[in-house]
């Protein structure tokens, strides 16, 4: 568990998109840091400054009569019933340059009673207090004709909480919860589907490089639509599987090279011997150059069974190739005193096959069936129309040794004979170049070895 913890967070696509929730989580807080922030300084923030940008829009309102003087200011219709109805909260007044106002709004006189008019005055922002209510003001001016004109605009701190409050703060709270989901939600799917485009190569890829196997090594991975940053690997590993496969080739070379270059002096020296008078010697040397010449057919068969160019594929008919099979092995049997059983359930049993390949699988399988039953006992095979069975009525082997059964030069302690244990590889071998299961059971008594067709389907 702890290992595939560390293999996900190991992962491109989850640091990816560990990177994007981290980042849509600082954007997050920014922005809440930033409303934070303007509702601590508001009053300098959402008042004074928009006070000052009120004040200069009614400066650039200002409508004048025919010699020059401010009449009235034509506020937007969607907007002027506040100076009527706030009239305690809002007000705004003109002023000429020698300090005169001209226009009250409908807060009158009395609302600026507090400040008069100043002696000089200035484009800005200042506060006054009227009846304890704070307020901020500020003052624009618009050049008329060569005059001066001011307009001032004050409006209570309590109005802007007010505003703030109620609607300003809580649209923009609402607004950035739903901005929030939205990009989380928007930028996860885009995320999300970037990430599967953009990685499906490297999955290919994965799927491409298991597949290698000792009997598909001339297969190289391809780099089309990689991505740029793994693309000197996939070379790399293409320029390693040539390495592996000159090397194998040479491994394969050698054998079979060594094994007939064996092949003629171990006959030469089998034909002397058995020229030679009856000892001993004679027979204990025989015995071991008949040894070792099985050996030396073993591995040739061995050799040419792990190269898929040495198969030719026909169409063959399965009962005949098991009957003549058996047929072969019948004087072993009667040897070594096993009876064999040949059961065909399914008749008319066609395969896609190489003959001699077809053949040896099944003589090694019945030889190491008649080498490992007893005296007197039986040895059954089983004909399926989808698989076959080799069964022998021996001791069978332990569970132990299950997972050794194919491998190279391994023999089972009760076997009678002195075979190389190459037997099972090459069958094993066999089945892998025609897409067949080769499976091994305990029975009671003894073992059966399964050769399945339709390996793909299982």
């Amino acid at each position: 568990m702890r290992f595939r913890m560390a293999n996900r967070l190991n992962s491109i696509s989850f640091k990816v998109l560990l990177a994007f929730v981290i980042g849509m989580v600082l954007s997050v807080s920014l922005i809440a840091l930033v409303l934070v922030t303007a509702w601590g300084f508001k009053n300098n923030i959402f008042s004074e400054m928009e006070v000052k940008d009120a004040s200069q829009e009614l400066a650039d309102a200002l409508t004048f009569n025919a010699v020059g003087i401010p009449e009235k200011i034509e506020f937007d219709t969607d907007y002027n019933w506040l100076f009527e109805s706030l009239s305690q909260e809002l007000a705004y007044r003109v002023i000429d340059q020698s300090g005169k106002v001209i226009i009250y709004s409908a807060a009158g006189p009395s609302f600026w009673s507090s400040i008069g008019v100043p002696d000089h005055l200035s484009t800005g922002t200042f506060e006054f207090e009227r009846d304890g209510i704070l307020f901020d003001g500020a003052t624009g001016i618009v050049i008329h004709e060569g005059q001066n004109w001011f307009t001032q605009i004050a409006v209570s701190r309590r109005f802007i909480y007010f505003a703030h409050d109620a609607f300003g703060l809580g649209f923009l709270e609402t607004g950035l919860l739903v901005l929030s989901v939205v990009l989380f939600l928007v930028f996860g799917g885009c995320a999300h589907f970037t990430l599967r485009h953009t990685l499906r190569p490297l999955r290919e890829l994965s799927d491409s490089a298991s597949a290698i196997s000792p009997r598909s090594l001339q297969a190289r991975l391809q780099n089309d639509n990689v991505p740029t940053e793994i693309a000197p690997l996939v070379n790399s590993f293409n320029q390693a599987l040539d390495r592996l496969e000159h090397g194998y080739r040479i491994q394969q070379v050698f054998l079979s090279t060594a094994a007939h270059e064996l092949k003629t002096p171990l006959s030469l020296i089998r034909a002397q011997l058995e020229l030679m008078p009856e000892t001993d010697e004679r027979n204990w040397l025989l015995h071991d150059v008949q040894y070792m010449s099985h050996q030396v057919q073993q591995l040739l068969l061995l050799a040419e069974a792990s190269e898929p160019q040495n198969y030719k594929f026909i169409t063959v008919d399965l009962q005949q190739e098991v009957a003549d099979a058996v047929a072969y092995m019948e004087r072993m049997a009667e040897a070594a005193n096993v009876k064999l059983n040949l059961v065909v359930y399914s008749g008319d049993i066609t395969l896609r096959a190489d003959k001699g390949a077809l053949f040896t699988l099944l003589k090694n399988l019945l030889e190491n069936a008649i080498q490992h039953a007893p005296p007197g006992g039986q040895v059954w095979v089983d004909v399926f129309s989808d698989k076959m069975g080799v069964w022998d009525w021996g001791q069978g082997i332990d569970e132990v040794d299950f997972p050794r059964l194919f491998d190279r030069f391994w023999r089972g302690e009760d076997r009678r004979d002195i075979g190389a244990g190459l037997g099972l590889t090459i069958c094993r071998e066999i089945a892998l170049a025609h897409g067949w299961l080769l499976t091994a059971h305990r029975m009671e008594p003894g073992l059966m070895f399964q050769v399945i067709f339709n390996a793909d389907d299982e």
